[in-house]
């Protein structure tokens, strides 16, 4: 399993987010990892198993997803910076999604 897992949530439709793009970055910019949200709004697989202990980036491209239906949207990609201090946790970085607004939060 990946150290860093993520899903999306459509709260504006109640069901799972398929389809969206999500890279693992480092701070820099510089790609980990980038997966494509299944039909259950999971990417089964974004990274490595360990990564070192330090700040790293989620990025979620939301602006494809709502154009493939479209629905305007205000937010064209979200980003996430977090900080994964134990190397021995597994994280999970959930996303809760609308047109025009979104909330996370460290899930289990």
């Amino acid at each position: 399993m990946s150290h860093v897992t993520t899903h999306v949530l459509d709260s504006s439709l109640g069901r799972p987010a398929a389809g969206i793009e999500i890279q693992l970055q480092e701070l820099d910019g510089s790609p980990i990892a980038t997966g494509i949200t299944n039909a259950d709004g999971r990417v089964p697989e974004l990274g490595p198993e360990r990564l070192a202990p330090g700040a790293y980036r989620l990025v979620f491209a939301t602006g494809a997803y709502f154009a493939a239906s479209s629905t305007p949207t205000f937010y064209p990609s979200i980003t996430i910076d977090f900080d994964l201090a134990d190397e021995s946790s597994h994280y999970h970085v959930p996303v809760l999604l609308s047109p025009f607004a979104y909330s996370t939060y460290r899930g289990s």
